[in-house]
């Protein structure tokens, strides 16, 4: 499975959703310095395409399960390039958050289109190792996309603007590869209904409206929507107060805060690559989530306890470790509430979950953090996780079981 070109050529389409702040983040002094923005707002930069990520997303995902994913693929991919390219001739502040909450959208229309074909080509197990393999992906890009940024960067900030410019290619691969595609003939392990036309690319059934809104108002839905959200906002927040911590305690130089974060998106790709189908198969989904968040609360405790960083390391290692077991199983979850007409919908949805989670992080967290401080706030989030794991311990079962209300 993993070594067929058309996975990975989505997942490389689906990595695209890190590049969109990845690429912009390691250069955001350099832009701050350049065009003299006022540093207070010019953070903006880094975080608004969260937010039009979060809106457009749902809203792709039903016009991919209606019209098809290929026609809000390939536009969405030239739009990509088109407005993250366009980024570097903008010299104002207004005109640099237009064009990157523009991205934010295009990005939306990518994630929702892409996920939505994963979802759709693949059922069972099947599709749990392929979005295993996509959170592998995404993980492993949080560690490359903001290195070859910073590296690019380091020439003239404009040209990391130019990396986006691979939207526009990648278009036409997706054009080639998933044009008149149907997913009976073009995975050996795909398990579909041939008397339905599910045809993930240029075709697809006309989700009926009521059908979508009973499945978003399922409350197995609802919980899973607000796990992953919370579960996205917890991991954005160990992006910000991490760095914090190893730089006001053990004076850690950039490059030491680079190994951490890259130890936890480590954990999370090796995990999610060749640990969570083994898990979900012995253990079940419910257990298995209820580990995944288990260790991402010890990981939290640990934290402001260690002072040492070849004790961080393997900290931060643990807490991927526990982030790569949750998100595809709840991603997994999530799909298997859904029929296949409405994979594209109910994925997207989890997405804008996510991304809204990480929008809302740092806003949620700021009164809290300046409440209890830097160390507090490790214990305060670890709290937080270990909650949700005891509710995913006895509420998020499989789709095949009865459901009880919260």
């Amino acid at each position: 499975m993993w070594r067929d070109p058309r996975l990975q050529l989505l997942l490389a389409i689906g990595s695209l959703t890190v590049m969109t702040g990845a690429v912009i983040a390691p250069n955001l002094p350099e832009i701050i310095a350049q065009l003299k923005f006022d540093p207070a707002i010019a953070g903006t930069l880094v975080s608004v395409h969260f937010l039009s990520v979060a809106l457009s997303v749902p809203l792709f995902g039903i016009l991919a399960d209606t019209i098809g994913a290929l026609p809000v693929l390939v536009p969405a991919l030239v739009l990509y390039g088109l407005f993250g390219v366009g980024g570097a001739a903008m010299t104002s502040l207004g005109a640099l958050v237009t064009m990157r909450v523009l991205l934010g959208v295009a990005t939306g229309g990518i994630t929702a289109a892409s996920l939505g074909l994963m979802g759709k080509l693949y059922r069972g197990e099947s599709r749990a190792q392929v979005l295993a393999y996509a959170s592998s992906v995404i993980s492993l890009a949080n560690v490359v996309y903001p290195l070859l940024g910073g590296w690019i960067g380091s020439f003239h900030w404009q040209w990391a603007f130019y990396l986006y410019g691979v939207g526009w290619p990648l278009a036409v691969l997706a054009l080639i590869a998933f044009q008149n595609m149907r997913p009976a003939i073009a995975f050996a392990d795909v398990d579909v209904d041939v008397d339905v036309d599910v045809d993930g690319a240029t075709g697809a059934i006309a989700p009926p409206s009521g059908q979508l809104l009973g499945l978003l108002r399922n409350p197995q839905t609802l919980r899973l929507l607000l796990a992953l959200g919370m579960t996205s906002g917890t991991v954005y927040a160990i992006i910000v107060y991490v760095p914090l911590y190893l730089r006001t305690t053990l004076t850690a130089s950039t490059l030491t805060i680079g190994i951490v974060l890259a130890s936890k998106a480590m954990g999370a790709t090796l995990i999610a690559a060749f640990g969570v189908r083994p898990l979900a198969k012995h253990w079940g989904s419910q257990r298995a989530i209820a580990l995944g968040y288990g260790i991402m609360a010890v990981a939290l405790m640990l934290f402001p306890q260690l002072h040492h960083i070849e004790l961080i390391v393997p900290t931060a290692l643990l807490f991927g470790t526990g982030f790569g077991i949750v998100v595809p199983m709840l991603y997994g979850l999530l799909s298997d509430q859904a029929l296949i007409h409405l994979q594209s919908s109910i994925l997207a949805a989890g997405t804008g979950s996510g991304f809204l989670g990480q929008f809302l992080s740092p806003l949620l967290l700021a009164p809290v953090f300046a409440r209890v401080g830097l160390s507090g706030i490790f214990y305060v989030i670890a709290a937080i996780v270990g909650v949700i794991a005891f509710l995913a311990l006895y509420r998020f079962g499989p789709s095949d079981t009865p459901l009880t209300p919260l």
